[in-house]
């Protein structure tokens, strides 16, 4: 090798590791170098453009039970990063849009209109959708393979979902041996006990079993024309991969640390057989899985598999940077929800069967003297509720100076939803818990 080509080497690994070393984003042509991985068509883009060409449209079906809530908390990060408008729940559906009914347009604040982004809970519906969001839009979303998220969903949802709570004991195992005798498909929160992902999408979950693979094949190819990405819970980082790369983000950008977990206690070990019985309950949900997981590997495989591997090291070393300057080394320890200091850090609990835990600042971060954790730290652990009526509370203010007239004229109007939707406490388990609250916070910023 010539002096030449040695002294570029050395350069171009010296400038690597001088930005691994301060935090900083690598460049499109250092990125290269140091993953070996192609540049996107977005990524070329990207280059001659500069950095405005990040793409800002996004839609994020956040579906249950499947991670959600961390790619929520990235995107809710990411607009406020980049003064984006998220697209908030009207204060009678409380932090999701009305779910389980269909999504429409008329569920957005609004405060929070035009949007940019949208990530809270909602029963997809591609009509509205598109009605409310920029043609521009970048549709994405996640699964979670059908076994682990049917325990989930079953332990979170066994006081509020009929067909959970009449089981005996609680008992997976009993539900799983006879479904159909717990099983309402009309009832009340029936969406949680069979096909919840295919709920989410807008699709059939009680298809007869006869019509359910066909049906699912068929549902399977239409979302994929829907969705850009469909994330895959359990390869997360490998996701996050494709996803900055879809969207020309920085590494910076998708970093995260986990939001919404159960104690280990929570969990129940499933048996194959009960796996088994889990996929055969949920086949539509089964098929959808099996499709994406299979489409998500392919699209990896054509980045390359070395490149990914390399990649999703350095977003984790990138990740714990993050949080040794956010918090001096480690997270924040886990905690119940009775034992964190800090209200906008303690996570919503289902029932007092099953703890979620969040993140409880150390001590020495609390005292007085101390300097607290930049706001953008405390925001990576705060959990979904709160961070939900923060963003309402900035955008409405806002929304406020940008429009003052129209701001005191739907002061009425917000008033009037508050009374015509009482009947919305019902919908969901956790409305009914939040709702007050969280409707007189948003009168407050109406008025």
């Amino acid at each position: 090798m010539s002096q030449k080509k040695i002294f570029l080497a050395l350069i171009a690994i010296s400038t690597v590791s001088f930005l691994l070393h301060h935090g900083g984003h690598l460049n499109l042509t250092l990125e290269a170098f140091w993953f070996g991985c192609p540049i996107s068509m977005a990524s070329s883009t990207r280059a001659s453009s500069g950095p405005s060409a990040k793409h800002t449209s996004v839609a994020f079906l956040k579906t249950h039970k499947t991670a959600s809530s961390t790619v929520q908390n990235i995107l809710f990060r990411f607009a406020e990063r980049n003064n984006l408008t998220v697209a908030l729940p009207i204060t009678t559906c409380d932090h999701q849009f009305c779910y389980p009914r269909p999504f429409s347009a008329h569920f957005v604040h609004p405060h929070t209109t035009p949007p940019d982004i949208i990530t809270s809970h909602l029963r997809f519906s591609r009509t509205e959708l598109r009605r409310l969001m920029p043609n521009s839009t970048i549709y994405i979303t996640i699964l979670r393979e059908p076994g682990a998220m049917f325990e989930s969903l079953f332990t979170y949802f066994n006081q509020y979902c009929l067909s959970f709570k009449r089981v005996p004991n609680g008992s997976l195992e009993t539900f799983l041996d006879h479904p159909w005798s717990y099983y309402r498909p009309e009832e009340k929160d029936s969406m949680y006990a069979r096909n919840t992902l295919t709920f989410d999408l807008g699709g059939d979950k009680d298809r007869p079993s006869s019509e359910a693979p066909a049906y699912a094949r068929r549902f399977a190819t239409e979302m994929e024309r829907v969705f850009s990405l469909v994330m895959i819970a359990e390869y997360f980082d490998e996701s996050l991969v494709l996803l900055r790369r879809l969207l020309s983000w920085d590494l910076n950008d998708v970093l995260y640390v986990s939001l919404n977990m159960r104690t280990p206690d929570s969990k129940s070990r499933l048996s194959s057989e009960n796996t088994a019985k889990i996929r055969a309950w949920n086949a539509i949900d089964s098929i959808l899985y099996d499709y994406f997981n299979a489409s998500l590997w392919r699209q990896l495989r054509e980045l390359g598999l070395s490149c990914v591997k390399r990649e999703v090291q350095l977003l984790r070393q990138f990740r714990d940077r993050l949080v040794h300057r956010c918090f001096g080394g480690h997270l924040p320890p886990l905690r119940s929800a009775a034992q964190i200091m800090n209200k906008e850090l303690r996570p919503w609990q289902p029932s007092a069967k099953v703890a979620i835990v969040g993140y409880d600042l150390p001590v020495n971060m609390t005292q007085k003297g101390r300097v607290p954790p930049p706001d953008e730290c405390l925001k990576m652990i705060m959990p979904e509720v709160q961070y939900t009526r923060l963003l309402l509370r900035s955008e409405s203010l806002r929304y406020r100076k940008r429009f003052p007239l129209r701001s005191s004229q739907q002061t009425s109007r917000t008033v009037g939803q508050a009374r015509a939707h009482k009947e919305s406490r019902s919908l969901n388990p956790r409305t009914s818990k939040t709702m007050s609250q969280s409707t007189k916070g948003a009168l407050r910023l109406s008025q």
